[in-house]
Protein backbone atom coordinates (compact mmCIF):
# COMPACT_ATOMS: atom_id res chain seq x y z
CA UNK A 1 0.00 0.00 0.00
CA UNK A 2 1.26 3.46 -0.37
CA UNK A 3 -0.17 6.96 -0.17
CA UNK A 4 -1.53 9.60 -3.25
CA UNK A 5 -1.57 12.99 -1.98
CA UNK A 6 -4.10 15.08 -3.93
CA UNK A 7 -3.25 18.18 -4.07
CA UNK A 8 -5.64 21.32 -4.95
CA UNK A 9 -5.28 22.07 -8.66
CA UNK A 10 -5.56 25.94 -10.19
CA UNK A 11 -8.92 26.51 -10.51
CA UNK A 12 -8.09 28.99 -13.02
CA UNK A 13 -8.62 32.99 -13.36
CA UNK A 14 -5.48 33.81 -11.15
CA UNK A 15 -7.18 32.15 -8.10
CA UNK A 16 -4.33 31.43 -5.09
CA UNK A 17 -6.76 29.81 -2.73
CA UNK A 18 -10.21 28.72 -2.91
CA UNK A 19 -12.97 27.72 -0.22
CA UNK A 20 -13.86 24.46 0.84
CA UNK A 21 -17.52 24.29 0.31
CA UNK A 22 -18.33 20.51 1.11
CA UNK A 23 -17.32 17.45 1.37
CA UNK A 24 -18.61 14.20 -0.31
CA UNK A 25 -16.35 12.11 1.13
CA UNK A 26 -15.27 11.39 4.66
CA UNK A 27 -12.00 9.48 6.24
CA UNK A 28 -12.30 6.01 6.15
CA UNK A 29 -14.15 6.09 2.84
CA UNK A 30 -13.41 3.75 -0.67
CA UNK A 31 -13.40 6.16 -3.34
CA UNK A 32 -13.10 5.14 -7.22
CA UNK A 33 -11.36 7.44 -9.67
CA UNK A 34 -13.31 10.00 -10.59
CA UNK A 35 -15.64 10.11 -7.99
CA UNK A 36 -16.62 13.28 -7.09
CA UNK A 37 -14.95 14.58 -3.24
CA UNK A 38 -16.39 18.20 -3.02
CA UNK A 39 -17.09 21.19 -4.02
CA UNK A 40 -14.42 24.32 -3.53
CA UNK A 41 -15.96 27.90 -3.70
CA UNK A 42 -13.54 30.60 -5.49
CA UNK A 43 -14.89 34.15 -5.39
CA UNK A 44 -17.33 33.51 -8.82
CA UNK A 45 -18.21 30.01 -8.87
CA UNK A 46 -18.14 26.41 -6.91
CA UNK A 47 -16.19 23.87 -8.93
CA UNK A 48 -16.63 20.19 -8.42
CA UNK A 49 -13.33 18.02 -7.98
CA UNK A 50 -13.27 14.43 -8.85
CA UNK A 51 -10.50 11.94 -7.37
CA UNK A 52 -7.53 11.21 -9.92
CA UNK A 53 -6.93 7.67 -7.91
CA UNK A 54 -8.99 4.51 -6.16
CA UNK A 55 -8.15 4.28 -2.66
CA UNK A 56 -9.29 4.91 1.11
CA UNK A 57 -9.58 8.41 2.60
CA UNK A 58 -6.89 9.03 4.99
CA UNK A 59 -6.98 12.50 5.46
CA UNK A 60 -9.31 15.55 4.50
CA UNK A 61 -7.52 19.01 4.59
CA UNK A 62 -10.24 20.84 6.83
CA UNK A 63 -13.98 21.54 6.95
CA UNK A 64 -16.29 23.49 4.80
CA UNK A 65 -15.52 26.94 5.55
CA UNK A 66 -11.70 26.52 5.29
CA UNK A 67 -9.10 28.00 3.06
CA UNK A 68 -6.61 26.01 1.13
CA UNK A 69 -4.00 27.15 -1.10
CA UNK A 70 -3.45 26.26 -4.19
CA UNK A 71 -0.83 23.16 -4.66
CA UNK A 72 -1.49 22.68 -0.75
CA UNK A 73 -2.91 18.88 0.14
CA UNK A 74 -6.35 18.38 -0.17
CA UNK A 75 -7.09 14.81 0.21
CA UNK A 76 -4.89 11.89 1.15
CA UNK A 77 -5.69 8.55 -0.05
CA UNK A 78 -4.22 4.79 0.61
CA UNK A 79 -3.95 3.40 -2.49
CA UNK A 80 -2.60 -0.27 -3.93
CA UNK A 81 0.62 -0.05 -4.56
CA UNK A 82 1.06 -0.55 -8.01
CA UNK A 83 -2.21 1.83 -9.22
CA UNK A 84 -1.78 4.11 -11.85
CA UNK A 85 -2.34 7.79 -11.22
CA UNK A 86 -3.90 9.84 -13.62
CA UNK A 87 -2.78 13.89 -12.47
CA UNK A 88 -4.21 15.23 -15.42
CA UNK A 89 -6.11 18.59 -14.17
CA UNK A 90 -8.96 18.12 -16.73
CA UNK A 91 -9.37 14.71 -14.33
CA UNK A 92 -9.48 16.18 -11.12
CA UNK A 93 -11.34 19.78 -11.81
CA UNK A 94 -15.07 18.91 -12.47
CA UNK A 95 -17.68 21.31 -14.29
CA UNK A 96 -17.68 24.84 -12.84
CA UNK A 97 -21.22 25.63 -11.82
CA UNK A 98 -22.45 29.02 -10.17
CA UNK A 99 -23.93 28.68 -6.71
CA UNK A 100 -27.24 31.34 -6.75
CA UNK A 101 -34.98 31.54 -7.90
CA UNK A 102 -36.32 34.41 -8.05
CA UNK A 103 -38.01 34.84 -4.39
CA UNK A 104 -41.43 32.46 -6.39
CA UNK A 105 -39.59 29.43 -6.53
CA UNK A 106 -39.68 27.18 -3.74
CA UNK A 107 -37.27 25.01 -2.42
CA UNK A 108 -37.05 21.32 -3.73
CA UNK A 109 -38.80 19.12 -1.54
CA UNK A 110 -37.31 16.29 0.58
CA UNK A 111 -40.13 14.03 0.40
CA UNK A 112 -40.91 10.73 2.39
CA UNK A 113 -41.97 9.35 -0.84
CA UNK A 114 -39.07 8.65 -1.50
CA UNK A 115 -37.97 4.37 -1.72
CA UNK A 116 -35.16 4.05 0.57
CA UNK A 117 -34.43 0.97 -0.79
CA UNK A 118 -33.34 2.47 -4.47
CA UNK A 119 -31.56 5.20 -2.31
CA UNK A 120 -29.79 2.34 -0.18
CA UNK A 121 -28.56 0.38 -3.47
CA UNK A 122 -24.87 -0.04 -3.41
CA UNK A 123 -24.59 -1.05 -7.50
CA UNK A 124 -25.56 2.74 -7.99
CA UNK A 125 -24.04 4.08 -5.16
CA UNK A 126 -20.89 3.50 -7.21
CA UNK A 127 -22.11 5.33 -10.52
CA UNK A 128 -20.69 8.86 -10.92
CA UNK A 129 -23.67 10.96 -11.50
CA UNK A 130 -23.20 14.50 -13.88
CA UNK A 131 -25.01 17.52 -11.62
CA UNK A 132 -24.80 20.89 -9.78
CA UNK A 133 -23.53 21.05 -6.32
CA UNK A 134 -27.09 22.91 -4.98
CA UNK A 135 -28.55 19.32 -6.47
CA UNK A 136 -25.68 17.20 -4.57
CA UNK A 137 -25.82 18.52 -0.88
CA UNK A 138 -29.90 18.33 -1.43
CA UNK A 139 -29.91 14.32 -2.33
CA UNK A 140 -27.59 13.92 0.60
CA UNK A 141 -29.62 15.67 3.19
CA UNK A 142 -32.67 13.70 1.56
CA UNK A 143 -30.40 9.98 1.61
CA UNK A 144 -31.05 9.85 -2.41
CA UNK A 145 -28.81 8.05 -4.48
CA UNK A 146 -28.17 10.43 -7.43
CA UNK A 147 -27.87 7.26 -9.41
CA UNK A 148 -30.99 6.25 -8.80
CA UNK A 149 -32.24 9.64 -10.32
CA UNK A 150 -33.11 9.54 -14.38
CA UNK A 151 -30.99 12.72 -15.72
CA UNK A 152 -32.41 14.54 -18.89
CA UNK A 153 -29.88 16.82 -18.94
CA UNK A 154 -26.79 16.57 -21.14
CA UNK A 155 -25.23 13.27 -20.98
CA UNK A 156 -27.35 12.52 -18.81
CA UNK A 157 -27.30 15.36 -16.50
CA UNK A 158 -29.34 15.07 -13.46
CA UNK A 159 -31.37 18.39 -13.62
CA UNK A 160 -33.59 20.59 -10.60
CA UNK A 161 -36.73 19.19 -12.43
CA UNK A 162 -35.18 15.44 -12.68
CA UNK A 163 -34.73 15.55 -8.97
CA UNK A 164 -37.88 17.32 -8.09
CA UNK A 165 -40.03 14.64 -10.18
CA UNK A 166 -38.19 11.70 -8.61
CA UNK A 167 -38.35 13.23 -5.01
CA UNK A 168 -42.32 13.55 -5.76
CA UNK A 169 -42.77 9.97 -6.77
CA UNK A 170 -43.07 11.13 -10.55
CA UNK A 171 -39.03 9.48 -11.27
CA UNK A 172 -39.46 6.52 -9.36
CA UNK A 173 -42.64 5.19 -11.03
CA UNK A 174 -44.45 4.68 -7.78
CA UNK A 175 -47.12 5.90 -5.82
CA UNK A 176 -46.06 8.77 -3.20
CA UNK A 177 -46.37 6.61 0.18
CA UNK A 178 -48.59 7.12 2.61
CA UNK A 179 -47.37 10.28 5.32
CA UNK A 180 -48.25 8.79 9.06
CA UNK A 181 -50.03 11.35 10.89
CA UNK A 182 -48.27 13.67 13.04
CA UNK A 183 -48.17 12.65 16.94
CA UNK A 184 -49.78 15.04 19.35
CA UNK A 185 -47.50 17.36 20.81
CA UNK A 186 -46.33 16.72 24.62
CA UNK A 187 -49.31 17.81 26.85
CA UNK A 188 -51.83 17.81 23.79
CA UNK A 189 -54.48 15.08 24.91
CA UNK A 190 -54.33 16.26 28.80
CA UNK A 191 -54.86 19.78 27.19
CA UNK A 192 -58.53 17.95 25.61
CA UNK A 193 -59.10 16.32 28.99
CA UNK A 194 -58.54 19.91 30.86
CA UNK A 195 -60.50 21.56 28.04
CA UNK A 196 -63.60 18.86 28.41
CA UNK A 197 -63.48 19.48 32.32
CA UNK A 198 -63.82 23.81 31.23
CA UNK A 199 -60.24 24.06 32.95
CA UNK A 200 -57.48 25.75 31.27
CA UNK A 201 -55.27 24.06 28.37
CA UNK A 202 -51.37 23.11 29.61
CA UNK A 203 -49.10 25.01 27.67
CA UNK A 204 -46.87 23.11 24.72
CA UNK A 205 -43.40 21.93 25.86
CA UNK A 206 -41.09 24.66 25.27
CA UNK A 207 -38.94 23.89 22.05
CA UNK A 208 -34.92 24.36 23.24
CA UNK A 209 -33.35 23.14 20.22
CA UNK A 210 -30.69 25.95 18.88
CA UNK A 211 -28.62 24.71 15.44
CA UNK A 212 -25.20 26.36 14.35
CA UNK A 213 -25.40 27.09 10.74
CA UNK A 214 -21.98 27.86 9.36
CA UNK A 215 -21.51 30.93 6.86
CA UNK A 216 -19.51 29.65 3.99
CA UNK A 217 -19.72 29.62 0.19
CA UNK A 218 -21.75 32.21 -1.52
CA UNK A 219 -23.53 33.18 1.56
CA UNK A 220 -20.23 34.48 2.95
CA UNK A 221 -19.08 35.87 0.00
CA UNK A 222 -22.77 37.78 -0.13
CA UNK A 223 -22.26 38.77 3.61
CA UNK A 224 -18.60 40.34 2.71
CA UNK A 225 -19.91 41.86 -0.09
CA UNK A 226 -22.97 43.62 1.79
CA UNK A 227 -20.58 44.57 4.44
CA UNK A 228 -18.51 46.10 2.16
CA UNK A 229 -20.98 47.96 0.36
CA UNK A 230 -22.61 49.44 3.15
CA UNK A 231 -19.16 50.19 4.66
CA UNK A 232 -17.48 52.36 2.24
CA UNK A 233 -20.52 53.73 0.33
CA UNK A 234 -22.93 56.52 1.59
CA UNK A 235 -26.26 55.31 0.47
CA UNK A 236 -29.24 57.86 -0.99
CA UNK A 237 -32.21 55.91 -1.45
CA UNK A 238 -35.43 57.54 -3.40
CA UNK A 239 -39.30 56.40 -3.89
CA UNK A 240 -40.77 57.17 -6.17
CA UNK A 241 -44.34 56.09 -7.23
CA UNK A 242 -45.31 55.14 -11.21
CA UNK A 243 -48.63 54.75 -12.18
CA UNK A 244 -48.20 51.42 -14.75
CA UNK A 245 -52.07 51.49 -16.04
CA UNK A 246 -50.94 52.12 -19.61
CA UNK A 247 -47.71 50.20 -19.92
CA UNK A 248 -49.44 47.11 -18.25
CA UNK A 249 -51.90 47.51 -20.85
CA UNK A 250 -49.46 47.71 -23.44
CA UNK A 251 -47.86 44.75 -22.43
CA UNK A 252 -50.62 42.80 -22.39
CA UNK A 253 -52.08 43.60 -26.06
CA UNK A 254 -48.39 43.02 -26.81
CA UNK A 255 -48.15 39.92 -24.67
CA UNK A 256 -51.70 38.33 -26.60
CA UNK A 257 -49.96 38.66 -29.93
CA UNK A 258 -47.31 36.61 -29.28
CA UNK A 259 -47.61 32.56 -30.05
CA UNK A 260 -45.16 32.21 -27.73
CA UNK A 261 -46.34 31.44 -24.17
CA UNK A 262 -42.49 31.50 -22.76
CA UNK A 263 -41.86 34.35 -24.39
CA UNK A 264 -44.11 36.80 -22.60
CA UNK A 265 -43.18 40.12 -21.02
CA UNK A 266 -42.56 41.04 -18.22
CA UNK A 267 -42.09 44.64 -16.72
CA UNK A 268 -38.29 44.47 -16.58
CA UNK A 269 -37.81 44.61 -20.52
CA UNK A 270 -39.77 47.54 -20.93
CA UNK A 271 -37.91 48.96 -17.41
CA UNK A 272 -34.30 48.12 -18.86
CA UNK A 273 -35.28 50.13 -21.88
CA UNK A 274 -36.77 52.80 -19.96
CA UNK A 275 -33.57 53.10 -18.00
CA UNK A 276 -31.51 52.53 -21.07
CA UNK A 277 -32.38 56.03 -22.62
CA UNK A 278 -32.76 58.03 -18.98
CA UNK A 279 -28.91 57.04 -18.55
CA UNK A 280 -28.40 58.77 -22.30
CA UNK A 281 -28.80 61.70 -20.04
CA UNK A 282 -27.57 60.82 -17.03
CA UNK A 283 -24.40 58.92 -17.40
CA UNK A 284 -23.08 59.43 -13.81
CA UNK A 285 -25.32 56.52 -13.07
CA UNK A 286 -24.31 54.10 -15.05
CA UNK A 287 -20.47 54.35 -14.13
CA UNK A 288 -18.47 52.42 -11.64
CA UNK A 289 -15.79 53.26 -9.44
CA UNK A 290 -11.90 51.95 -9.30
CA UNK A 291 -11.13 52.87 -5.97
CA UNK A 292 -7.56 51.26 -6.37
CA UNK A 293 -6.99 54.51 -8.67
CA UNK A 294 -9.78 56.87 -6.96
CA UNK A 295 -11.28 56.77 -11.04
CA UNK A 296 -15.04 56.88 -12.02
CA UNK A 297 -15.94 54.78 -15.29
CA UNK A 298 -18.17 56.61 -17.18
CA UNK A 299 -19.49 53.85 -19.98
CA UNK A 300 -21.01 53.89 -23.08
CA UNK A 301 -22.21 50.89 -23.22
CA UNK A 302 -25.02 49.64 -20.44
CA UNK A 303 -24.01 45.89 -18.96
CA UNK A 304 -27.20 45.57 -17.13
CA UNK A 305 -27.01 43.51 -14.00
CA UNK A 306 -30.55 41.29 -13.06
CA UNK A 307 -30.28 41.19 -9.03
CA UNK A 308 -31.96 37.27 -9.04
CA UNK A 309 -32.38 35.35 -6.04
CA UNK A 310 -31.23 31.61 -6.09
CA UNK A 311 -31.14 28.49 -4.13
CA UNK A 312 -27.97 29.02 -2.64
CA UNK A 313 -28.15 32.94 -2.52
CA UNK A 314 -28.44 36.29 -4.56
CA UNK A 315 -26.63 36.42 -7.75
CA UNK A 316 -26.15 39.39 -10.71
CA UNK A 317 -25.87 37.79 -13.95
CA UNK A 318 -25.21 40.50 -16.56
CA UNK A 319 -27.04 41.34 -19.65
CA UNK A 320 -23.78 43.10 -22.12
CA UNK A 321 -24.33 45.67 -24.26
CA UNK A 322 -28.46 46.00 -23.36
CA UNK A 323 -28.47 49.71 -24.73
CA UNK A 324 -28.28 47.48 -28.73
CA UNK A 325 -31.46 44.93 -28.46
CA UNK A 326 -34.88 45.21 -29.03
CA UNK A 327 -37.72 44.90 -26.27
CA UNK A 328 -38.22 41.40 -27.05
CA UNK A 329 -34.65 40.56 -27.34
CA UNK A 330 -34.19 42.47 -24.47
CA UNK A 331 -36.81 40.48 -22.92
CA UNK A 332 -35.45 37.17 -23.83
CA UNK A 333 -32.15 37.91 -22.73
CA UNK A 334 -33.17 38.68 -19.12
CA UNK A 335 -35.45 35.70 -19.27
CA UNK A 336 -32.04 33.62 -20.63
CA UNK A 337 -29.22 34.98 -17.82
CA UNK A 338 -31.98 34.72 -15.16
CA UNK A 339 -33.16 31.18 -15.80
CA UNK A 340 -29.24 30.10 -16.31
CA UNK A 341 -28.02 31.53 -13.00
CA UNK A 342 -30.89 29.93 -11.01
CA UNK A 343 -29.89 26.32 -12.54
CA UNK A 344 -26.33 26.72 -11.82
CA UNK A 345 -25.85 26.53 -15.85
CA UNK A 346 -24.23 30.31 -16.34
CA UNK A 347 -20.56 30.97 -16.91
CA UNK A 348 -18.35 32.84 -14.57
CA UNK A 349 -17.90 35.92 -17.12
CA UNK A 350 -21.86 36.50 -17.16
CA UNK A 351 -21.75 37.26 -13.82
CA UNK A 352 -19.33 40.10 -13.36
CA UNK A 353 -19.03 43.53 -15.92
CA UNK A 354 -22.34 44.84 -15.08
CA UNK A 355 -22.36 48.86 -14.85
CA UNK A 356 -25.78 49.45 -13.25
CA UNK A 357 -28.10 47.01 -11.30
CA UNK A 358 -32.34 46.53 -11.43
CA UNK A 359 -33.39 44.47 -8.20
CA UNK A 360 -37.00 42.97 -8.37
CA UNK A 361 -38.78 40.77 -5.40
CA UNK A 362 -41.80 40.61 -7.68
CA UNK A 363 -44.60 39.24 -5.71
CA UNK A 364 -43.19 39.90 -2.52
CA UNK A 365 -41.76 43.54 -3.68
CA UNK A 366 -43.56 45.28 -0.78
CA UNK A 367 -44.16 48.93 -0.71
CA UNK A 368 -40.69 50.05 -0.12
CA UNK A 369 -37.09 48.79 -0.16
CA UNK A 370 -33.80 50.05 0.56
CA UNK A 371 -31.37 48.13 -2.07
CA UNK A 372 -27.87 47.82 -1.18
CA UNK A 373 -25.58 49.27 -4.51
CA UNK A 374 -23.82 46.05 -6.40
CA UNK A 375 -20.08 47.26 -6.15
CA UNK A 376 -18.15 48.94 -8.15
CA UNK A 377 -21.73 50.49 -9.25
CA UNK A 378 -22.63 53.77 -8.02
CA UNK A 379 -26.70 53.04 -9.04
CA UNK A 380 -29.26 50.52 -8.22
CA UNK A 381 -33.19 51.03 -9.27
CA UNK A 382 -35.54 48.67 -7.25
CA UNK A 383 -38.74 47.71 -8.53
CA UNK A 384 -41.72 47.10 -5.53
CA UNK A 385 -44.86 45.50 -6.35
CA UNK A 386 -47.69 46.74 -8.42
CA UNK A 387 -51.06 46.75 -7.04
CA UNK A 388 -54.31 48.90 -7.76
CA UNK A 389 -55.04 51.89 -5.80
CA UNK A 390 -57.69 54.92 -5.78
CA UNK A 391 -55.82 57.22 -7.03
CA UNK A 392 -57.20 61.20 -8.32
CA UNK A 393 -56.67 61.44 -11.99
CA UNK A 394 -57.85 64.94 -14.04
CA UNK A 395 -59.69 65.82 -10.52
CA UNK A 396 -61.77 62.09 -10.46
CA UNK A 397 -60.50 59.49 -7.96
CA UNK A 398 -60.09 56.38 -10.27
CA UNK A 399 -58.69 52.68 -9.97
CA UNK A 400 -54.75 52.87 -11.05
CA UNK A 401 -51.70 50.30 -11.05
CA UNK A 402 -49.28 51.84 -8.99
CA UNK A 403 -45.86 50.79 -7.93
CA UNK A 404 -42.88 52.24 -6.44
CA UNK A 405 -39.33 52.67 -7.54
CA UNK A 406 -37.02 52.30 -4.22
CA UNK A 407 -33.68 53.22 -5.96
CA UNK A 408 -30.39 53.98 -4.22
CA UNK A 409 -27.45 55.96 -5.21
CA UNK A 410 -23.87 56.51 -4.31
CA UNK A 411 -23.99 60.02 -2.59
CA UNK A 412 -20.44 60.08 -3.11
CA UNK A 413 -20.80 60.71 -6.70
CA UNK A 414 -24.31 60.93 -7.25
CA UNK A 415 -25.59 64.57 -5.98
CA UNK A 416 -29.30 63.74 -4.59
CA UNK A 417 -30.50 66.38 -7.82
CA UNK A 418 -29.81 64.06 -9.73
CA UNK A 419 -30.31 60.61 -8.44
CA UNK A 420 -34.00 62.42 -8.51
CA UNK A 421 -34.22 64.06 -11.61
CA UNK A 422 -33.12 60.28 -13.26
CA UNK A 423 -35.83 58.70 -11.59
CA UNK A 424 -38.03 61.31 -12.59
CA UNK A 425 -37.00 60.73 -16.16
CA UNK A 426 -37.57 56.82 -15.81
CA UNK A 427 -41.58 57.72 -14.19
CA UNK A 428 -42.82 59.98 -16.95
CA UNK A 429 -41.45 56.93 -19.94
CA UNK A 430 -43.23 54.25 -17.76
CA UNK A 431 -46.15 56.43 -17.54
CA UNK A 432 -46.00 56.97 -21.05
CA UNK A 433 -44.44 54.28 -22.89
CA UNK A 434 -44.75 55.43 -25.89
CA UNK A 435 -41.97 58.14 -25.28
CA UNK A 436 -39.89 54.59 -24.70
CA UNK A 437 -39.77 54.20 -28.56
CA UNK A 438 -39.64 57.76 -29.86
CA UNK A 439 -36.16 57.95 -31.24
Amino acid sequence: MSEYVFKLPDLGEGTVESEIAEWFIKVGDQVNEEDIVGTMMTDKAAVELSSPVSGKVVKLAGEPGDIVAVGAPLVVFETAANAEVNVGADRNVGAASSREQDRAETALPLSASVPQAEAASPASSQKRVMTSPAIRRRAKEAGIDLAAVPGTGPGGRVTRADFAAYVSGAGAGAAPLPVEAAPLPVGAASSRHSLDRGKMPLPPEPVAETREVKVIGLRRLIAERMSEASREIAHFTYVEEVDITELDALRGHLNGKSADPSARLTLLPFLGMALIRALQHFPQCNTTYDKERHILLRHGAVHLGIATQTPDGLKVPVVRHAETFSLEQLGAEIRRVSTAARDNKIGKDELSGSTITITSLGKLGGIVSTPVINLPEVAIIGVNRAVERPVVVNGQVAVRLMMNLSSSFDHRFVDGYDAAAMIQSLKEMLEHPATIFLP
